[in-house]
């Protein structure tokens, strides 16, 4: 009873996060520091040794720099970067599989130590001992797949500066969320960029970022009839066939 009972409080469990937001738009996520977000973990990655660059004697220019002033990049935790990701993606895969098996099996015991006799009084008296099992299958399967994608992402998203590594490359964390009607969309854009690979505009091209994590969906009313139903997605994780 005790397991029955559980099994079905598991979907109520999963519909408890939807039905607090019913009659409600997806509330939007508080303001905070990336750097405490459980998720969030310090990247170390092998880097060179550090060179300091000498600044010559009775010069105005800093090495680095793209101004004799200062340079407006980001180059220090806490400073904003814009990323502009453009993702055009296109990917067309075939795949056919055709597969064939027979087997036959036979299993007796006419002689195992005397004990052959002792069969008929276990089972029918029509028993055979020299063929006591025989199995047989055959198995076809015929699949094909086809995956046709097409994806075009434009976007801009300001991340933050949240680590510098040894070597001067910057680690960055950046998040968006737009909401409009009941549906919740959210970018979260992060990885490694060199320095050197900020635009004089502060801007960074997605593909500059190394170890990338792009990530963009939404939570809400559309969404969410879209989505299987939990007990749907339990199904086919758990069906074998």
């Amino acid at each position: 009873m005790r397991r029955a009972a559980l099994l079905l409080l598991l979907p109520l469990l999963g519909a408890c996060e939807r039905l607090s937001e019913l009659g409600r738009p997806p509330a939007l996520a508080a303001i905070g520091n990336p750097a405490e977000d459980p998720a969030w973990r310090p990247v170390s990655m092998p880097t060179p040794a550090a060179s300091i660059a000498a600044g010559g004697a009775n010069s105005l220019w800093r090495p680095g720099s793209r101004t004799f002033l200062r340079d407006q990049r980001a180059a220090a935790p806490g400073d904003l970067v814009t990323v502009l990701v453009s993702i055009q993606d296109q990917a067309s895969l075939n795949n056919e599989t055709e597969r064939e098996r027979d087997a036959n099996s036979t299993l007796g015991m006419p002689r195992l130590l005397g004990l052959e006799t002792a069969l008929p009084s276990i089972f029918p008296n029509s028993i055979d001992p020299s063929r006591l099992v025989q199995v047989g299958g055959e198995q076809t399967t015929l699949g094909s797949g086809s995956i046709r994608r097409n994806e075009t992402v434009q976007l801009r998203v300001a991340a933050t500066v949240m680590q510098v590594l040894p070597n001067g490359n910057l680690v960055l964390s950046g998040r968006q969320q737009v909401r409009v009607n009941s549906e919740l969309r959210e970018l979260t854009v992060g990885g490694v960029i060199r320095p050197q690979d900020i635009a004089s505009d502060n801007t960074v091209r997605h593909d500059r970022l190394a170890e990338a994590r792009i990530a963009y969906g939404g939570r809400g009313t559309i969404s969410d009839v879209q989505r299987p139903r939990y007990g749907q997605e339990l199904l086919d994780i758990i069906l074998p066939f």
